[in-house]
C-alpha cells in the first residue's frame, strides 16, 4: 500500500548506529518505510558509532544481514540497492566535541542543493546514561536550534526512579522545547494496541458499558519465554518493575481507562492518559504486600532444554533480589472505574509468549433460566491479544443444539491476519512515521512519565527495604509464583489465558 502524503526532506542521525537496535529494528523499519515509498526523494540516514567497518560498504553490508534476518519483507535486492544509497556511516568518537562539528558538517552537505530545509531526527539508540551528553552537546553546537525541523527521539528507560526522570526532563527542558522531544516506547506503535482507541470510541457498542456498573475486573498479562539472556547487568538495576510496568504496561492500562477524548489532537490524548495515571490510588507501604507480587526464575527445563535460574546469569549476584516477574493490583480512584480492579502481571520463562488484555464483566443474572443452564453460565468477555498473534475476541453465551436449555460459552473472533491481506507494519515502522511527521500522540511527554513513576514509586520503595526471603519461587514454563494466582484468587478470580492453536 503506497503512502498518501509525502515529506519534506528528512535526515536521521542515529547515534549507535552499529548497535543491535539499529540493525535489528530501526533500519528495517526505514527500509519497509522506502518500499513503501514514504519516504520523501531528499532523505539520508546516517549511522554514527565507534566501530571501524572499514568503508560504508561494509557497514551496508552489516545492516543487509539485519535486514534479511528481522526484517517482515527479506527478497527485495533492487529495492534494497536504492536504499542503501541513502545510508551513510560516521565513525566518530561522540565523547569528543569536534565529533558534533563533524556530524553539523556532514549535514550541512548532504543537504545542499535540497529544495526544502530537511527534518533532522537524531535517534538516541545508545545506553541511556549516554543519551544526556548527547543531547547537551547537540545543544553546545547548536545542531537542534530549530525546534520547527529537528527531534530528538530517546528510547526507554527514561530515567532509573522518580528523582532522576525529573532531573532528565528539567535537563532537556532546560535546552529544546517539549515539541522536539519524542520518548518512544515501541509497545505503543503495535497495531492492536492502537486500535483500542477505535474499539472504544468508535462504536456504540463499547462505550457506553466501559465502566464500573458493567466491567467486573481487567487483566493484563505481558508473558515472554526467555530469560534476561545477556541483560543481566541490566535486569540487576532494573527488574520487571522499571523494564515493563513503569512504561509499557502501563501505557496499556492508559488505553484502556483513559476518557473519550475531545479530539484526536496529540495533547489531547496525552492530557487523557496523564489524568488515568494520576488517579491510579498510590499504595501505603502497609499495603504494597497484599497488592503486589515479585518472583525471580529458578533453574529448570524450558521447552525441551535446561535452563539455569536468574542468579546463575551472567552479571548477576547470586543473592540477587531483583525480581524477574512483578504482578500487582491497581485501582483507578475516579467516576468510571471506581472499585474495579486492574491485574497485571508480566515476567521471563513464564509459559508462553503473549501479551493480552481482558475485560471481564458482570454476570447477567441467571434466575429466569433453568438450572440446567446455570452449570455453565459464563460471564462474558472480551480480549485483546497483542501479540503473538493480533486479534479480538468477544465471548457471550449461546444456546447448544438440542432440546434441554444447556448453553455454552463462545467466541467471536476478529483475526488481523485473516481480516487484512496487506503485512502489518512493524511497531518502529509507525512510531518513525510519526516522528518523521511531527505527531508526538504516541509518544510520552514530561509529565506523563513522571506520573508513571510516582505510580511505582512505593512498590519500588516497599521492596528495596525488604529482601525477598523465597527467591527463586517460580519454575521456567510456569505462569509465575503461587502468590501471583493468589492475588487474584482472593478476589474470586483467576488469569486468564488464551487457548493455544493446537492444544
Amino acid at each position: 500500500m503506497k503512502a498518501q502524503k509525502k515529506l519534506p526532506p528528512v535526515i536521521m542521525i542515529i547515534f549507535g548506529g552499529s548497535g543491535d537496535l539499529a540493525s535489528r529494528k530501526l533500519m528495517p523499519a526505514l527500509f519497509n518505510l522506502f518500499i513503501d515509498d514514504y519516504l520523501p526523494d531528499d532523505f539520508a540516514v546516517a549511522g554514527i558509532g565507534r566501530t571501524d567497518y572499514g568503508g560504508e560498504e561494509k557497514y551496508r553490508e552489516h545492516l543487509l544481514e539485519g535486514v534479511k534476518q528481522f526484517s517482515r519483507r527479506k527478497d527485495h535486492d533492487e529495492e534494497w540497492k536504492k536504499f542503501s544509497e541513502k545510508i551513510c556511516y560516521v565513525a566518530v568518537d561522540i565523547k569528543d566535541d569536534a565529533a558534533f562539528q563533524e556530524i553539523g558538517k556532514w549535514i550541512e552537505e548532504k543537504s545542499k542543493g535540497w529544495k526544502e530545509h530537511p527534518i533532522i531526527i537524531y535517534y538516541m539508540a545508545v545506553a541511556p546514561q549516554l543519551a544526556p551528553d548527547i543531547a547537551k552537546k547537540l545543544y553546545d553546537q547548536k545542531l537542534c536550534a530549530d525546534p520547527k525541523c529537528t527531534r530528538m527521539v530517546f528510547e526507554k528507560p527514561f530515567g532509573h526512579d522518580l528523582e532522576s526522570a525529573q532531573e532528565l526532563n528539567q535537563l532537556l527542558g532546560s535546552m529544546f522545547d517539549e515539541d522536539q522531544i519524542y520518548r518512544i516506547d515501541h509497545y505503543l506503535g503495535k497495531e492492536t494496541v492502537q486500535n483500542i482507541l477505535a474499539l472504544r470510541f468508535a462504536n456504540a457498542l463499547f462505550e457506553p458499558i466501559w465502566n464500573s456498573n458493567y466491567i467486573d475486573h481487567a487483566q493484563i498479562t505481558a508473558a515472554e519465554t526467555v530469560g534476561v539472556e545477556d541483560r543481566g547487568g541490566y535486569y540487576e538495576q532494573a527488574g520487571a518493575l522499571r523494564d515493563m510496568v513503569q512504561n509499557h504496561i502501563l501505557q496499556l492500562l492508559c488505553m484502556i481507562a483513559m476518557e473519550a477524548p475531545v479530539s484526536f489532537d496529540a495533547n489531547e490524548i496525552r492530557n487523557k492518559k496523564v489524568d488515568v495515571l494520576n488517579a491510579i490510588r498510590k499504595f501505603n507501604p502497609e499495603d504494597v504486600h497484599s497488592h503486589a507480587v515479585r518472583g525471580q526464575y529458578a533453574g529448570g527445563w524450558m521447552k525441551g532444554e535446561k535452563v539455569q535460574g536468574y542468579r546463575q546469569e551472567k552479571n548477576v549476584d547470586k543473592n540477587s533480589p531483583a525480581e524477574t516477574f512483578a504482578a500487582v493490583k491497581f485501582f483507578i480512584d475516579n467516576w468510571r472505574w471506581q472499585n474495579v480492579p486492574f491485574y497485571i502481571r508480566t515476567g521471563k520463562y513464564l509459559h508462553e509468549k503473549t501479551t493480552l488484555i481482558t475485560i471481564q464483566f458482570k454476570p447477567a443474572p441467571d434466575y429466569a433460566f433453568p438450572e440446567e443452564a446455570s452449570d455453565t453460565w459464563r460471564a462474558n468477555r472480551l480480549t485483546i491479544s497483542i501479540q503473538p498473534d493480533m486479534d479480538i475476541r468477544i465471548r457471550f453465551q449461546s444456546k447448544r443444539p438440542g432440546p434441554s436449555m444447556i448453553l455454552s460459552p463462545v467466541d467471536m473472533i476478529f483475526s488481523y491476519a485473516e481480516a487484512y491481506h496487506e503485512d502489518e507494519p512493524e511497531a518502529y515502522e509507525t512510531l518513525l512515521e510519526d516522528v518523521m511527521e511531527g505527531n508526538p500522540t504516541l509518544f510520552m511527554r514530561a509529565d506523563q512519565v513522571e506520573s508513571a513513576w510516582r505510580v511505582i514509586t512505593p512498590i519500588m520503595d516497599a521492596w528495596g527495604h525488604r529482601k525477598p526471603v523465597d527467591f527463586p519461587n517460580y519454575a521456567p514454563g510456569s505462569w509465575g509464583p503461587e502468590d501471583a494466582e493468589a492475588l487474584v484468587a482472593r478476589d474470586g478470580h483467576h488469569w486468564v489465558t488464551l487457548p493455544t492453536k493446537n492444544g
